[in-house]
């Protein structure tokens, strides 16, 4: 499985059949040798704990399935065939997990065994019934349902499909399209995570490399703060894909050339066009695939990743402007990184790369979330909720703002100690840079905060108690749970790669004539942004105390020079803005060059050409591994399929899914809202002031919506009915661009 003997593997030609040298092969040892360093790998103990816990995992849904069986009264022979399966899915089943990572598992069970009533009531029951099995917390009403517990000490997240067969062979292959068949959505949603996951083992030449390659990404993502896909970033599914089509391309190559082709190949792709491992198949079961030219939703996706398994669709959906921007950024600094190594620069090696990103020294201004909740259960439910919202405010921010404010959303949330039941989320702000800036220049964004509120409070579920707050704060008034340790830095971190490179700038700009003009980043579009340019605008930040006098409007002016200081100018920890300032242009250009590249005609349903992703695009292999620029050009080739890039987004696309949630939940909302404490605290922004700092705490781990899936969790697959994407400014309407950072809630 995933052998290159012979057989070409992908949608295309390789770039290039070289392999390593001897420098090549030295840094891949030394690469293999830091991630083993840093404990990225399990011991065998724990190896062998994993294998015990499956396997008695599956001996207790074999016991499960004959019980109900009995109950239901099927025959003897029925009774003796009756028969589960587990299957693993995720990190675990590509062999990429660390230590004390989740097990992504799924249970296959016959047509007589439901979900409502048997998986999640009588094995429920079983599980609740064993010692062994602590913190069980069933989840059947999330996107793709699950029970999540710990089995021996091992952390376990265990879905269900309900097949169409009487009984389930114990040989049973679920990569066969005609599983499928009959089966409803939750069943098909979560059989998707193991289907994607085998196709991708059996699409990639060497395993081996692959996965030591992934491991390095993995790591590498988490660092530098792009590995979450409820924040809008990518999650397992998708770097896994992404490292699996590098390792397509360079099938010869070892993990350290893989690392530096990961990033040369990202830097230069033109979003939106789509990543494959193989031709899209249209099936014959009727289900939907991703395909931007029949399904008007699909063509407003911003980095289409698209699955290998049928249905083949987008597994980073999720992706919008602002993240799409913050992880261009990183590929061309991993990119900048890998190119200093290959030359055997001084003082850059591993550790450089995978230097983590220093989230809260990169921007003056923050936007702070709160939440909480009057016991672990409600939080763990509110923060699933509020989690997978958050997305909706960066993209609402961005609209009202005409993409002049930049969000920049943090994967994790923090707690503080102090507090058990609170927790708290973060987004770096800034101006656009390359923008001039009007004299008092202001960002008001206090009704886009009381819509996101809004939009919260209509969770169904919600109970006394779940509370949300959100407020502008400046760096130095960041709570010190923020900071490792609860202790804040005495000063910014220098010796880095970011300061390094943030300084060489600086002194770039103050001796090359005109250098700081190179660095203005060309406009998205050129009617809205001269219209802002020529808008008077006005700007507000609550005062350093953060208190707001009653009677007066909630906004604390600041001069302009200190917001000409605040948005324009960079310092040694300021790299983040520097550097998506040359991004953007590369991604504005991008995504104009990808509207421009092929157009498809259609007529009566039928599309002419090419299926996207066709193995008849051929002709691009170039065996010289020294020449970039015959790489380049292979690059280019491989997004010149018929690919349709739509990226005028409509404003109501953005308000569909808020629509679409709001309808469907406002008649429980209304009657649960007339007796909950909490009804006014979303609304009443004008009675609300800015949270205070608070002491100590420590960083926690971001949950996933839902109830927190596995890194590979099939909600990553399945793309919600409309897909909220940022729209682009409407001219008719005029940019409305006061700016004060709201604050809610203050805190006690």
């Amino acid at each position: 499985m995933g052998s290159s003997n012979g057989q070409r593997l992908g949608i295309t030609e390789p770039i290039s059949l070289a392999g390593p040298t001897d420098d090549d092969l030295m840094r891949t040892r030394k690469l293999e040798k830091y991630l083993r360093d840093v404990n990225l790998y399990e011991s065998q103990e724990e190896a062998v704990s994993r294998e015990e816990v499956l396997g008695r995992l599956d001996q207790i849904v074999k016991i499960w399935v004959k019980k109900i069986s009995r109950a239901k009264g099927l025959n003897d022979q029925l009774l003796q065939e009756a028969n589960a399966k587990i299957f693993t899915f995720g990190s675990y089943r590509l062999g990429v997990h660390g230590p004390g990572a989740d097990i992504d598992t799924l249970c296959v069970g016959p047509r007589h065994a439901t979900r409502e009533e048997d998986f999640f009531g009588e094995l429920h029951q079983m599980l609740t019934e064993m010692p062994e099995v602590t913190e069980l917390h069933p989840v059947p009403d999330a996107h793709v349902p699950v029970m999540k517990f710990k089995f021996s000490g091992v952390s376990i997240d265990l879905l269900y499909a309900r097949l169409s067969l009487w009984v389930i062979p114990e040989d049973l292959d679920i990569s066969q399209d005609s599983i499928l068949q009959n089966a409803d959505e939750q069943t098909v949603r979560s059989l998707n995570g193991c289907r994607v996951t085998d196709q991708i083992l059996r699409l990639v030449p060497k395993i081996q490399n692959f996965r030591t390659t992934l491991r390095c990404m993995r790591f590498w993502a988490k660092r530098r703060g792009v590995y979450s896909n409820v924040a809008g970033f990518l999650g397992g599914i998708n770097w896994a894909l992404l490292v699996a089509r590098i390792c397509q391309l360079y099938p010869n190559a070892v993990p350290s050339m893989l690392v530096s082709r990961f990033f040369r190949v990202y830097t230069q792709w033109r979003w939106p066009n789509p990543v494959l491992l193989c031709a899209i198949e249209e099936g014959s079961l009727g289900l939907q695939v991703w395909d931007p030219r029949r399904n008007p939703k699909d063509k407003y996706h911003l980095m289409p990743i698209i699955t290998p398994a049928y249905p083949c669709m987008n597994s980073s959906y999720n992706v919008s402007t602002s993240t799409l921007r913050i992880m261009m950024d990183e590929f061309q600094r991993g990119h900048e990184i890998c190119e200093a190594m290959e030359k055997n620069e001084a003082d850059v090696d591993w550790d450089t790369l995978f230097e983590p990103f220093t989230f809260f020294e990169a921007y003056k201004n923050y936007l702070r979330i709160d939440i909480s909740a009057e016991n672990a259960d409600d939080l763990r439910n509110w923060k699933g909720w509020v989690e997978s919202r958050l997305r909706q405010l960066t993209l609402k921010i961005e609209r009202h703002t005409y993409n002049m404010l930049q969000c920049h959303p943090h994967p994790g949330d923090f707690s503080d100690k102090s507090k058990p039941l609170y927790c708290s989320y973060f987004m770096g702000l800034q101006r656009k840079q390359g923008v001039p800036v009007g004299e008092g220049e202001q960002f008001d964004i206090r009704l886009t905060v009381k819509e996101f509120k809004q939009a919260v409070s209509m969770y169904t579920l919600r109970k006394p108690g779940m509370q949300i707050s959100v407020a502008h704060v400046t760096r130095r008034n960041l709570p010190n749970f923020v900071f490792p340790g609860g202790v804040r830095p005495s000063r910014p971190s220098k010796g880095t790669w970011d300061s390094r490179r943030a300084l060489e700038r600086k002194v770039s700009s103050h001796t090359k004539p005109g250098a700081d003009d190179g660095r203005k980043r060309k406009q998205t579009d050129d009617n809205v942004d001269t219209h802002l340019r020529n808008a008077k605008c006005h700007a507000t930040m609550p005062s350093s105390s953060g208190e707001f006098r009653e009677g007066s409007p909630i906004m604390s002016t600041i001069s302009s020079s200190s917001i000409n200081l605040q948005f324009e100018h960079m310092d040694a920890n300021e790299l983040a803005g520097s550097n998506r300032e040359k991004v953007e242009n590369n991604l504005t250009d991008s995504i104009r060059g990808s509207r421009n590249s092929v157009e498809v005609s259609s007529h009566n349903g039928k599309v002419d050409g090419p299926m996207i992703g066709d193995p008849r695009n051929k002709g691009l292999s170039f065996n010289s591994s020294n020449s970039k620029d015959a790489e380049k050009l292979a690059i280019e080739k491989i997004m010149s399929g018929p690919y349709v890039a739509d990226q005028a987004f409509p404003l109501e696309l953005d308000q569909l899914e808020d629509d679409l949630e709001l309808k469907n939940q406002a008649k429980d909302f209304a009657g649960s809202t007339q007796n909950n404490s909490l009804g006014s605290c979303a609304v009443n922004i004008a009675a609300e002031a800015t949270l205070t700092s608070m002491n100590g705490g420590s960083s926690s781990s971001a949950l996933s919506p839902n109830g927190g899936l596995g890194e590979l969790e099939p909600v990553e697959l399945t793309a919600p009915f409309s897909n909220v994407i940022p729209s682009a400014p409407v001219p008719q309407r005029k940019p409305l661009i006061r700016l004060n950072f709201t604050s809610l809630n203050k805190a006690t």
